[in-house]
C-alpha cells in the first residue's frame, strides 16, 4: 500500500489537503502496538449493535463503518478526515489544476462551512464570496448537522447546475443569498508579467504538479525583455499544495543544496529535511526546468507578498526565502498551516487523511497556528484590510498547538502605515473610501497597494545595490 503525504489547504475546491509524493510505507503494514483497549472495543461493539438493532430506520453495516471512520478522524484536528470515493478522486484530480465545483477552501465552525478562501478567477470569487464568509444553508438545505464531506457533497454537482448559497457575513445586517453555477474549475498554477521595464511579477495561484516548468518559463519570458531589475513573487491567498513544488519555487531562486523545509512526527517516516536540489523537487525522470535559469536569478533584488490566504507550502516558500535573507517577505501574517497530512488509500479507492508531522524552515521555526510573520507589515489597502475578516489555522477547531513556541501576535516594527479613513467634515466617508468600493482589485495593478508598496520597495533596492562597491 502506498502512502501520500499532503500539506495544502485546497482539494476539489472545498477539502484540506494536495498530493505530496514519497516513496514510503503505509501505516497499515507497521506492527499494531500492544495493549488494544478490549473494554473500549467492547463498548464500540455494543453501541454499534444497538444501533444496528434498535435505530428508527435500518443503516447498513457499509454506511456504519464510514461513519465511525469519519467521526474518528474529524474529532482529531482540521485536517485530518475520511475521504470516501469522490473525496479522494477530488483530491487525486485537484492537484492537476482541474477539478469540478464552486472553487472554495473550506472548513467547520459551530456547526458551519466556513470560507478560509475563494480560489481566483472561479465561480464563488466572481460571486464576491470573502475569506470568513459563513455558509448557513445549501439550496434548501440547512449546514447545520452535516459533516464537512456530507457539505461538500451537496456543493459538488455537475458543470452549468446551479446552488443556491447563504451565508452570514460579519458586518451584514442580513444574511446574503448568491446564486452560484458550478463549473469545471482550471485553476492556472502561474501568472507572470512584465509590469515596467526591469522589474517583473510572478504570482503562484496554487502549488500543482506543473508548477516548477511552469515557473521557469514565465521566468525565461520576463528575461527574454530585457534585464531584470527586481522581481514580486506574488503569494497571496494561494492555499498551498504540492510539497516538490514548494521545494522547486524556494529552489529557484535560492543556492543549490541548501535546505528548504524538513518534517517531523512521531515515526521516522515522518522525520526528514528536503534541501534544493533537483532529487527533491523533480518528479519521475523529468529534466531539470531550472537548469537553464539566468545565474543572476538566485541574487536578483526580491520582494515575497503574503498574507492571511498564504498557506502551507506558500508558508514554506516564504519561510525558506526569509530565512536564508534571500528576498523581503511583505504583507500580512499568513495562516499558520504547519502540518503534514499522509493520506493512506483504503479498499474501494476510499482513503483516510492522517496528520502526521509538522514541518521546519530551514531555521528550525514552527509556523503551526503562529504563520510567517512579514519582514515588513503592509495591510491590503492604505486604509487598512478594508474591513476584511481573516481566519487563520489557530482559529479553527482542535488545530494543533505550536510546538515550538505560543502563537503571537505579527511583530510590527516593521510597518508601513495605513492611512486613516478619509472623512469629510461631517464624519462621513468620502468617496476615495466609500462602501460603494470594487470588493475585487486587480493583482499588481494600480489599485493592489501592497503591490505598489512591493514595488516602491524594489526600486529603493534597486538604488541601493547600485551605490554598493
Amino acid at each position: 500500500m502506498s502512502k501520500i503525504k499532503t500539506i495544502s489547504l485546497a482539494v476539489g475546491g472545498f477539502l484540506a489537503g494536495a498530493l505530496i509524493t514519497l516513496n514510503v510505507p503505509a501505516f497499515a503494514e507497521k506492527q499494531l502496538p500492544n495493549g488494544l483497549p478490549i473494554d473500549d472495543l467492547r463498548t464500540f461493539a455494543e453501541v454499534y449493535g444497538a444501533v444496528k438493532q434498535g435505530y428508527v430506520e435500518p443503516v447498513d453495516d457499509k454506511t456504519m463503518i464510514a461513519n465511525a471512520i469519519s467521526g474518528l478522524l474529524s474529532n482529531l484536528d482540521p485536517h485530518s478526515a475520511y475521504l470516501d470515493a469522490d473525496a479522494f478522486k477530488d483530491l487525486q484530480v485537484g492537484t492537476q489544476g482541474e477539478f469540478g465545483g464552486l472553487g472554495i477552501e473550506v472548513g467547520m465552525e459551530d456547526g458551519l462551512v466556513k470560507v478560509i478562501s475563494p480560489i481566483e478567477d472561479t465561480p464563488a470569487y466572481r460571486a464576491g464570496v470573502k475569506s470568513g464568509d459563513l455558509i448557513f444553508k445549501l439550496d434548501d438545505t440547512p449546514v447545520k448537522g452535516l459533516t464537512l464531506s456530507e457539505a461538500v457533497k451537496k456543493m459538488r454537482g455537475k458543470p452549468k447546475t446551479p446552488l443556491r448559497v447563504s451565508i452570514l457575513r460579519k458586518g451584514e445586517a442580513k444574511p446574503l443569498e448568491l446564486t452560484l453555477i458550478r463549473e469545471v474549475i482550471k485553476v492556472q498554477s502561474v501568472k507572470a508579467k512584465v509590469v515596467e521595464p526591469g522589474y517583473g511579477w510572478l504570482r503562484i495561484t496554487q502549488f500543482q504538479e506543473n508548477t516548477v516548468p511552469d515557473l521557469a518559463k514565465q521566468i525565461t519570458k520576463i528575461y527574454k525583455e530585457g534585464p531584470v531589475k527586481g522581481l514580486v513573487l506574488d503569494l497571496r491567498n494561494d492555499p498551498g499544495g504540492l510539497l516538490h513544488g514548494a521545494i522547486g519555487v524556494s529552489a529557484t531562486f535560492l543556492p543549490a543544496g541548501v535546505k528548504v523545509v524538513s518534517t517531523d512526527g512521531r515515526t521516522d517516516d515522518a522525520k526528514q529535511e528536503f534541501l534544493a536540489r533537483p532529487q527533491d523537487y523533480l518528479r519521475g525522470g523529468r529534466d531539470d526546468p531550472l537548469q537553464a535559469l539566468p545565474a543572476d536569478l538566485k541574487s536578483v533584488p526580491m520582494v515575497v507578498l503574503v498574507n492571511g490566504g498564504s498557506a502551507s507550502a506558500s508558508e514554506i516558500v516564504a519561510g525558506a526565502l526569509q530565512d536564508h535573507k534571500r528576498a523581503v517577505i511583505m504583507g500580512t501574517q499568513t495562516f499558520g498551516k504547519g502540518s503534514v497530512q499522509s493520506v493512506l488509500p483504503l479498499p474501494g479507492n476510499t482513503a483516510i487523511k492522517l496528520t502526521t508531522a509538522r514541518y521546519y524552515t530551514p531555521e528550525g521555526r514552527s509556523i503551526q497556528a503562529k504563520g510567517i510573520t512579514p519582514d515588513l507589515l503592509v495591510e491590503e489597502s492604505a486604509h487598512g484590510n478594508n474591513g476584511g475578516t481573516r481566519i487563520r489555522e489557530a482559529d479553527l477547531d482542535r488545530h494543533l498547538e505550536n510546538d515550538a513556541e505560543k502563537p503571537v501576535a505579527p511583530a510590527r516594527a516593521n510597518e508601513i502605515k495605513s492611512k486613516p479613513t478619509a472623512k469629510n467634515d461631517k464624519g462621513e466617508k468620502t468617496d476615495e473610501e466609500s462602501d460603494d468600493a470594487p470588493a475585487r482589485m486587480e493583482y499588481a495593478g494600480k489599485n493592489d497597494y501592497q503591490f505598489q508598496q512591493a514595488m516602491n520597495l524594489l526600486k529603493g533596492l534597486q538604488i541601493m545595490q547600485r551605490k554598493t562597491p
